[in-house]
């Protein structure tokens, strides 16, 4: 899978994740990357990227659980939740201990209404975009899981907080309605993305790396292979199989008599998706359904 795997990139404000991914792109020679989970403009920190092949296994990194560190602005709500928008609404400072009551009530699972400048569609267009025309769309709540919230500093007006969550929490809609119940209004003023499932920030490279080292991808390591190191971050068991079962996965074969009594690695991951490799060669992805593994994607190259 030349030029296939993932990257961990630490984007820099200011960018959008989309265009966070020039680089990568003239430093693969190759326009079939994507990342796995959206940033905000404003916001800094993790982004999972995929490339070439890799590419199909965005649901799986999509999904994960993800860890923040941000800071809460009190005083003044904007219309984008964050710094760049306008503000519509201010309000007295809350007490330490009002953040703190209000910080409790948004631990477990949550229903959370995402912000009116966000990517998603409605009716088919973004909501950003019908924000932006004037439209006040109709953002239904939605259910989160906050795993942890925790008050780092108080600094008023400013508050940093840690979180851990589900995919799909909005930051910037924490902070608002944390704001709200501590009877004030806040906006988010800064966000760092600092892990995505067991990947780490502290890992990831930057842009200015990328491009010092676009005339060697192949060995300058910032680009990995999609391995069983990768695939257990992710939290999946893998099956281990031979060349010639190997060959009879790419062929379409049915897959009862290839992965029947195969034991999973590791034992104690109980998923109902796994990876199939032959040898360190990530060779399928497969799902099990009504009790059988099914075929989800093959890598054939």
């Amino acid at each position: 899978m030349t030029n296939s795997g993932l990257i961990l990139l630490n984007k820099k404000p200011g960018l959008t994740s989309f265009d966070a991914l020039r680089d990568i792109k003239r430093a693969l020679g190759t326009g079939k990357v994507g990342h796995t989970g959206t940033l905000d403009k404003f916001a800094s920190g993790l982004l999972v990227v995929l490339a070439g092949s890799a590419l199909k296994l965005s649901q799986w990194f999509s999904g994960c659980d993800k860890e923040y560190l941000g800071t809460i602005k009190f005083g003044a709500e904007t219309d984008t939740l964050d710094p760049e928008g306008k503000i519509i609404a201010e309000a007295p400072l809350p007490s330490r201990e009002k953040v703190e009551q209000a910080l409790s009530l948004f631990t477990g699972n949550i229903m959370q209404s995402p912000p009116a400048y966000s990517a998603i569609h409605i009716n088919g267009q973004r909501a950003s975009a019908l924000a932006r025309q004037g439209v006040a769309p109709e953002m239904k709540k939605r259910p989160v899981t906050v795993y942890d919230l925790e008050l780092r500093s108080w600094q008023p007006p400013f508050a940093e907080i840690f979180v851990r969550c589900s995919s799909g929490t909005y930051i910037r809609s924490l902070a608002r309605d944390i704001a709200c119940a501590a009877e004030s209004r806040a906006h988010l003023s800064n966000l760092v993305r600092t892990r995505v499932a067991d990947f780490r920030l502290e890992n990831s490279v930057n842009s200015v790396k990328l491009t010092s080292l676009s005339n060697v991808p192949e060995t300058a390591g910032f680009l990995k292979p999609i391995d069983k190191t990768i695939i257990g971050a992710l939290g999946l068991p893998w099956f281990e199989v031979t060349p010639e079962d190997a060959q009879k996965i790419i062929q379409g074969k049915p897959l009862a008599p290839i992965l029947e009594n195969k034991p999973a690695f590791p034992s104690q991951i109980n998923s109902q998706t796994a990876a199939v490799f032959e040898g360190e060669k990530l060779t399928a992805v497969v799902e099990k359904i009504n009790g059988k593994w099914k075929y989800s994607c093959v890598f054939a190259d």
